[in-house]
Parts: C-alpha cells; sequence; structure tokens
C-alpha cells in the first residue's frame, strides 16, 4: 500500500512540473522511508505521524522531512489518510483526536481546515490541563477566559474564526458523545460591534485608465495579473471567484465565463468583454505553465497548482502600486459596483451581478452617486 502510494506520489509530482534534481532526491528518500516502514512493520495508520517520521530522521535520514511531508500531504488531498504529518507534536488527548478524525469525515469538502481545527484544540487542551479542568466540567467562563488569553493578539476575523472551532467541537461534545451536559456552543458569542460599515472606495474614471495603462504586459508575472484586473475590473469578481476560474469555464466564442462558486448564490454565466478576453488569451498563450490543472491561474514555481485567494489579493494591490494608486483587491469590485449604478441599473440588478443574497449587502457597496443626484435634484446636465 505504501509503495502503491509512493509511486503515485512520484507520478504525481512529474504530471505537475518538478525538476528532475528535486524528482531524484524525494524518490531516494521515499525508498528509504518505505524500507524502513516494512523493516519496522509499522501499521498504515501509524506510518504518517510526527512519532514516526521522527524516528526515521534519527535512524535513517535526517535530511529526508519534506519528501515524507510532501507524500503524506498528498495522501491526505487525496482522502487516503485523515490528516498529514504535523510540524510539530500535539499530544492531544483522544477525545480531541476523535473529533479531528471525525470533522474529516463528515466534512470532507474542507479538509484545509483541519489544519486550523488542530492548532485550536492543541492550545486549548494545553490551557485546561495547566489548570486542571476536567473537560466534562468546562464552564463558558473558562472558555471565555481561554478565547481571551489565546487570540488576544489576533484580528477580529481570526477570533471570530477561532469562536467557530470551538463552536463546533462543543456541539460534538454535547451531541455525539454527551460529554458535556449543557450545549455551550450557543453561549459562546463575541463582543458586540458598534462601528458603522465605512463608505465603499473606488477608483476614478482617470484612475482606471491609468491603472491599465501602466500594466506590465511583457513578463509572465506580468501577463497573469493583467489578467486578473481586467476579471477583477469588468466582472466585479471576488479573489476567491477569480481563483476558482478553469479553462472549462471560459468561452472564448460565446464571450463568457461561468462561475461556479458564488456566495450564498447559484452558478452564473457573465459576458466577457473583448479587452477580458484578450488579455485572458494573452496569459493562457505566453504565461500559464503547462500543467494538467484545469484552473486558469496557477503558480510559476512547481508544482504548478491554483493559485491562492491571497494571492489574488496581492496581484491587484500590486497591479494598483505599480500605477501609484492607492487602494486595495475590493476597490475594484467597488468600482465595478459604481460603474452599474452610473449606468442606471437597479439596486435589484446590481445584487445579482455582484452575487449577493441580500439587497443589504449591495448597498453597503453603493456610494453616493453625487453626479446622478444632481442631475435629478437640480435637472442639471453635466
Amino acid at each position: 500500500m505504501l509503495k502503491q502510494a509512493i509511486e503515485d506520489y512520484l507520478l504525481w509530482m512529474i504530471s505537475t512540473g518538478y525538476s528532475q534534481p528535486i524528482l531524484d532526491s524525494a524518490e531516494r528518500a521515499l525508498q528509504q522511508f518505505s524500507v524502513f516502514i516494512t523493516h519496522r512493520q509499522v501499521p498504515w495508520e501509524s506510518i504518517f505521524t510526527y512519532e514516526t517520521l521522527k524516528s526515521f530522521q534519527k535512524e535513517i535520514c535526517p535530511l529526508c522531512a519534506s519528501a515524507v511531508r510532501g507524500l503524506s500531504k498528498h495522501l491526505f488531498m487525496k482522502k487516503k489518510i485523515s490528516r498529514p504529518i504535523p510540524k510539530k507534536a500535539h499530544t492531544l488527548s483522544r477525545i480531541y483526536e476523535e473529533y479531528i478524525c471525525w470533522y474529516g469525515k463528515v466534512h470532507t469538502e474542507n479538509r484545509s481546515f483541519i489544519f486550523c481545527i488542530t492548532r485550536v484544540l492543541a492550545a486549548l487542551d494545553k490551557y485546561l490541563q495547566k489548570r486542571e479542568i476536567p473537560l466534562a466540567k468546562i464552564k463558558i467562563e473558562q472558555l471565555d477566559a481561554f478565547l481571551g488569553e489565546y487570540t488576544a493578539s489576533y484580528s477580529a476575523q481570526t477570533k471570530k474564526t477561532y469562536r467557530s472551532v470551538l463552536r463546533g467541537f462543543l456541539r460534538y461534545l454535547y451531541h455525539e458523545k454527551g460529554i458535556i451536559k449543557k450545549d455551550l456552543a450557543s453561549l459562546l458569542i463575541g463582543a458586540p460591534v458598534y462601528a458603522q460599515a465605512k463608505p465603499p472606495k473606488f477608483l476614478r474614471p482617470w484612475e482606471v485608465e491609468k491603472l491599465f495603462s501602466n500594466a506590465d504586459i511583457l513578463s509572465v508575472r506580468g501577463l497573469r495579473r493583467y489578467a486578473i484586473l481586467y476579471l477583477a475590473f469588468t466582472l466585479g469578481l471576488r479573489p476567491k471567484e477569480i481563483r476558482l476560474i478553469r479553462l472549462d469555464d471560459i468561452s472564448f466564442s460565446r464571450m463568457e465565463v461561468r462561475i461556479r462558486d458564488r456566495k450564498n448564490t447559484s452558478p452564473i454565466k457573465l459576458p466577457l468583454c473583448e479587452d477580458s478576453i484578450k488579455a485572458i488569451a494573452a496569459y493562457v498563450v505566453g504565461a500559464r505553465p503547462k500543467s494538467s490543472d484545469r484552473h486558469l491561474f496557477l503558480r510559476f514555481r512547481a508544482p504548478f497548482l491554483p493559485i491562492s485567494a491571497s494571492m489574488v489579493c496581492y496581484e491587484i494591490t500590486a497591479g494598483l502600486r505599480a500605477a501609484h494608486l492607492p487602494g486595495s483587491a475590493y476597490w475594484l469590485r467597488h468600482t465595478y459596483a459604481q460603474r452599474l449604478l452610473e449606468s442606471g441599473a437597479s439596486i435589484f440588478e446590481i445584487k445579482q451581478m455582484l452575487g449577493h443574497e441580500s439587497i443589504q449587502s449591495s448597498r453597503r457597496y453603493i456610494h453616493i452617486n453625487t453626479k446622478l443626484m444632481r442631475e435629478v435634484i437640480f435637472d442639471e446636465t453635466l
């Protein structure tokens, strides 16, 4: 089973464009690892653990950790193992391990979130052990104290994510295991936020012209950034929606793109303007790495995997900085909404194009249109 897994992993490395020296190094390391596991007669469920890797490094190959970790991540993404080898040993109690395995089986579409769950539960386990608090008798005050101490230096969004992790664990303890006598998940809430929503910021027409006239279209990275900028500006797409676009979603003949995963809404087909088509075609022909992966935007270093949403944000922000313009990735989405408003689109049409579930979400994207206001109220022609 391990030998077959190694062969599949090496073939995957070849298909994703790893260089020959890296392939040779990985093959040697994994062959040594296979011999070590066979000699030790390690069962499958214990192969990809922190302790097994450390024993292998100590006895056989101190510099082979990256290859073994890469294999474990590959098997994890293929759903062959419950989780990859952690970077540090998390000596979690059995109930925490059981929950992580249960979560991985139930929420198969969100397996990458297991890294976050493991980190938070390891911190909670350590916190409770240090204070000798039994998990069965935990109180909401103790959970609040833990979150206050553990997340003190984190952003509001990260705190919200970690509270969500704990709520899931508490529901598991109450509904699935019956370890705690009260469902504490609903009591675990954050502090109220009283700040008012900030008006959205967008680019003026001359700033838009400056953004694209200063774009780099001579380098491979520049071509990728150029295509991303056009998709964000002409369609108002979120970074996540851009990163998930696949080659099969684009129809050059019909000049449209299918957005499969819209936040809280159904998939939709959107029209592509001629400039967007040209930008995408230039990137695909002149810059996109050759790979079996069907995602449109890929990394430029092997393995040629899809770029992340954060990389999309970085590319948009970098494009703005290169044109000496302020702003962030969502400025282009705000600009798209503003252009729809100025063209006479209704709030319902703007809601549909932005992929919002409620009109209230769309309202936050639309700044007061002073030009239209003056035309209607004062009957001015500007």
